[in-house]
């Protein structure tokens, strides 16, 4: 059986780790308790000593340990124990499942190790700061976080409830992770969703997905955040990204970015890619009220009450043209690059608020002229919405015809 990895600063938090390690014993789970601690003195008996995790980092154990400043000694050790994951994952593959638990410090020790493991290995982080923005510390994995209510600073009717249900969650998944039907008898492919680019891309997957696993991700931010990186992993077999939506907030500081990142990951892996203007009509801001005051005067469409869109300009949609262009540019693997005329997303359609037949000639002119085509990257217009059926099915063929099928 693979070990169930208790992480966490034993040297302030003994009590609580080891209780969480002793409610996966009585769940027949093997722990591995793994020590973070960074404030030196007497060290707790553990499986794997916070020497030994700080001996990963580049600088050795002496760039972690013994440091007067506590910010740069959690900054290291956070990036010791990544570190560590990785090559004892790698190395071993003994790691079933992490459970970590910890206040803002430990929280930002502990989030990047649980990151460094693949997607669908068990990880739960319990921490103070769970019930604010998590964003930081989840990034693009599937860590699950559970508010600590109480600090994280003893064992009393509240903690005891918590850490025992955190514990019996990973032990839950630990168990029964085994049992999922994962699809691993078709080669898988991701491609990117908005609600407003839904209907394409559903029937894109309807028609693949009898050869294909499609993993559809929603663009927002951290979606196209988390393609990139199992594309770098060498997950997917190909890409249909009909929704490149995130460049627009990337260029005109929305607040659903990938970074400057994204389609990088298609270059390093020259893996088959067909995409789309998919939502480059729009920018996303939060409530209304958030939307920055240089944007007050623009076109804006309220789409829920934490979400508004701003219609992009002629100008705007010339850079975010330019941009992906370039981005593609440096692409050595097979693209194709589809672009539909009548409509970029479901707003954008004739009679609809964001309807703009100028701004989206100056997108596509700008695809059109940055482009530089050759036998494997190709540009094709289509007289059709995004959401047209034919549009899709242009998606489908194109994808097939790269890859040569299944």
């Amino acid at each position: 059986m693979s070990h169930a990895l208790v992480v966490g600063t034993f040297d302030t938090k003994d009590r609580e780790l080891r209780y969480v390690a002793d409610r996966l014993v009585a769940c027949g789970l093997r722990p591995l308790l793994v020590d973070l601690g960074t404030g030196g003195g007497a060290r707790p008996e553990v499986d794997v000593t916070a020497e030994e995790v700080a001996a990963h980092h580049p600088d050795g154990a002496a760039a972690v340990l013994g440091l007067d400043d506590r910010g740069r000694a959690v900054t290291a050790m956070a990036a010791a124990f990544e570190r560590f994951v990785l090559r004892r994952n790698g190395s071993c593959d003994d790691v079933g499942g992490m459970i970590g638990l910890g206040g803002s410090g430990g929280t930002a020790l502990i989030a990047p190790g649980m990151r460094a493991l693949p997607i669908g290995t068990p990880k739960v982080l319990v921490s103070t700061v769970a019930s604010g923005d998590v964003a930081p510390y989840v990034g693009h994995a599937d860590i699950a976080m559970m508010y600590s209510v109480t600090d994280v600073a003893g064992l009393n009717r509240i903690s005891r409830r918590v850490l025992g249900n955190a514990a019996h969650a990973l032990a839950g998944m630990m168990r029964e992770g085994a049992g999922i039907e994962t699809g691993a008898d078709r080669p898988a492919i991701g491609l990117t969703m908005f609600g407003v680019t839904t209907k394409c891309v559903t029937r894109v997957t309807e028609a693949l997905e009898a050869d294909y696993d499609c993993l559809v991700f929603h663009a927002t931010g951290t979606g196209g955040r988390s393609l990139e990186k199992l594309v770098d992993s060498g997950m997917l077999a190909g890409v249909i990204d009909v929704t490149t939506t995130e460049v627009c907030d990337l260029l005109m500081g929305g607040v659903m970015s990938a970074g400057e990142d994204r389609l990088g990951a298609i270059a390093r892996s020259r893996l088959p890619w067909v995409g789309s203007c998919g939502a480059l009509d729009m920018v996303n801001f939060g409530a209304k009220e958030t939307v920055p005051q240089r944007y007050a005067d623009r076109l804006l469409y309220v789409h829920n009450p934490q979400v508004t869109l701003m219609r992009t300009t002629v100008e705007e949609n010339r850079r975010i043209g330019e941009w992906i262009a370039r981005k593609l540019n440096l692409c050595e693997g097979p693209v194709r690059l589809l672009v539909p005329e009548r409509g970029v997303s479901a707003l954008d359609a004739e009679g609809q608020l964001f309807h703009d037949p100028e701004a989206d000639a100056a997108l596509f002119e700008a695809l059109e002229r940055t482009l530089r085509p050759t036998a494997d990257r190709r540009l094709v217009r289509l007289p059709h919405h995004i959401d047209d059926p034919e549009f899709a099915d242009a998606l489908v063929a194109s994808f097939t015809d790269i890859t040569g099928g299944k």
